[in-house]
């Protein structure tokens, strides 16, 4: 049974599927926390939306890892600062329940930063457990891309490459 519901940051887009009339805001809650923990600088809370289980998997780039504990402490290792957490935001979120105790979430995340703005697009898989709701599988896409100047920026999804020019720092949007 597949069927989805699209929330923007004002509330329910649009649903079509057996889910017209259902509740599934209990998703929204969780990302929401989560933006919450995380502008707060509290990596911790921002991490109680990950299931605690050494099969919970968090995909960047070309890494992969593995287990709530090491995505816990590659996520304090790289923002170790509020500086470098920055204020997140996410938006365009669509969610989706092709079952009953498993939703899958797509959006597209932020940083404000004082020096840059990094963000691109994630997938969230999540599943209802004892304990709530909890995401088991993170797949997130950085759509920034620092550059050296005079290198070329690996190709977008239509085939483009700029290069980097004068020093200024380009970057590809999804």
């Amino acid at each position: 049974m597949l069927f989805r519901v699209i929330i923007t940051l004002g509330g329910i887009l649009a649903t079509s599927g057996p889910t017209q009339g259902a509740d599934r805001n209990p998703i929204r809650a969780v990302l929401d926390a989560q933006v919450s923990a995380w502008n707060r600088g509290d990596i911790n809370g921002f991490m109680e939306a990950y299931a605690r289980s050494p099969k919970t998997t968090f995909v960047s780039g070309d890494e992969v890892t593995r287990g709530w504990q090491t995505v816990r402490d590659r996520y304090a290792k790289k923002y170790d600062s509020r500086e470098k957490m920055g204020t997140l935001t996410f938006s365009e979120v669509e969610i989706t329940f092709p079952e009953d105790d498993i939703a899958v979430a797509l959006g597209s995340w932020s940083l404000q930063r004082k020096n840059d703005r990094p963000h691109g697009k994630f997938t969230l898989l999540f599943r209802h457990l004892p304990q709530g709701w909890r995401i088991v599988l993170d797949h997130t896409l950085s759509c920034s891309l620092p550059t050296t100047p005079g290198l070329p920026i690996p190709a977008t999804m239509h085939g483009e490459r700029r290069v980097a020019s004068r020093g200024f720092r380009q970057t590809r949007r999804c």
